[in-house]
């Protein structure tokens, strides 16, 4: 079990960094000679979603595009420091410069930090939503460019600041040539009463309480519609035969389209990591006396977890079209210019 584990693992992770990895003379994945065109392309995509995003000319306000840039950001950092720095390095590179115990060790944080804030801003830009759908007196003042700046701000700081200490829960496993290399976790971060309380608000912070949140202010934005839907089609005098557009309510219904797709994604995909912290507490077990069957367990959740920081780009694609036309022409745009300097030379 653990071995077929590991393998789907190494093969996921590495499907996760990037599609379609050329297969070469020395196998299907020479990282010593693919990685840095890896980390370029993950970089690209994810860069010109964000650019894309930034120029604001997706029909989309102020305030959600700062919400999805940032999103949008903390999920690359989540990709590079998780699944690139960690997950591939650990698969294929076991020995390297990134297992000494001071740069393993800030890049445990950093990946705590950057899956913290993608977190929590799918959890800001649910209430975003909800404040544009169901508080229109509210929405004036808090829906503007201004205030997403300053809560996406306030809310990465926090996360940063709450993450500094799990520096301090690393051990060096071995010293080699005078050096401290590899990471691992002390006994005393799961036993002393300080870290177990710290691990207990870690845990509340995220996922509990964004898995609670993000469900709680989504059955209250459906609620606010299906209520306001019906007093609307009353209003306008609407029978079940007629198909007159109302524009009110077509554009709450894109702007929900895109909330139920990110935040669903969200849920989905978290639901096993949630499922696995919920029976180790209430069954009072620890992780690590896991069986094979529940490391299975909480190891796919980790694998699902990771999942939802690469669907947010798929997701503006599939449920913004005019996402989808700025996407096509950024990536058209190097192959036209291309064209247009060969042909320039021949002429």
């Amino acid at each position: 079990m653990g071995a077929t584990l590991y393998s789907v693992e190494k093969i996921y992770y590495m499907i996760l960094a990037v599609i379609g990895v050329p297969v070469t003379e020395n196998g299907p994945l020479s990282l010593s000679s693919n990685f840095q065109s890896l980390f370029l392309l993950i970089l690209t995509v994810n860069l010109i979603a964000i650019v894309i995003l930034s120029r604001g000319k997706c029909g989309l306000s102020t305030c959600t595009i700062r919400s999805l840039v940032a999103m949008a950001a903390a999920d690359l950092l989540v990709i590079i420091t998780e699944v690139v720095l960690t997950r591939i390095n650990y698969y294929y590179f076991p020995i390297s410069f990134l297992e000494i115990t001071p740069v393993c060790s800030v890049i445990a944080v950093l990946t705590r930090a950057a899956i913290d804030c993608s977190v929590w801003f799918t959890v800001t830009f649910s209430f975003d939503r909800f404040v544009a759908i169901c508080c229109q007196k509210l929405k004036t003042k808090y829906c503007t460019g201004k205030t997403a700046a300053v809560v996406l701000a306030t809310t990465c700081i926090l996360l940063c600041l709450k993450d500094v200490p799990f520096y301090l829960t690393f051990e060096t496993v071995e010293i080699i040539d005078n050096l401290p290399w590899f990471c691992n976790l002390k006994t005393s971060s799961f036993t002393e009463p300080g870290w177990v309380s710290f691990n207990w608000i870690d845990t509340i912070l995220n996922p509990l309480l964004p898995f609670t949140l993000i469900l709680l202010l989504n059955a209250l934005t459906v609620r606010h519609i299906l209520v306001s839907s019906r007093v609307r089609k009353g209003l306008r005098g609407q029978s079940k035969g007629d198909n007159r557009n109302d524009p009110v309510m077509e554009s709450r219904r894109k702007s929900v389209i895109l909330l139920f797709a990110i935040s669903g994604s969200f849920i989905l995909l978290w639901l096993t990591t949630v499922a696995d912290f919920l029976y180790y507490n209430i069954a009072g077990t620890s992780p690590l006396d896991y069986n094979d069957s529940l490391f299975t367990l909480q190891q796919v959740g980790y694998m699902l977890q990771n999942l939802s920081s690469c669907t947010n780009t798929f997701i503006y694609a599939v449920t913004q079209s005019k996402f989808r036309e700025q996407f096509k022409s950024a990536v058209k745009y190097p192959v036209t210019l291309i064209t247009k300097l060969i042909n320039y030379n021949n002429n």
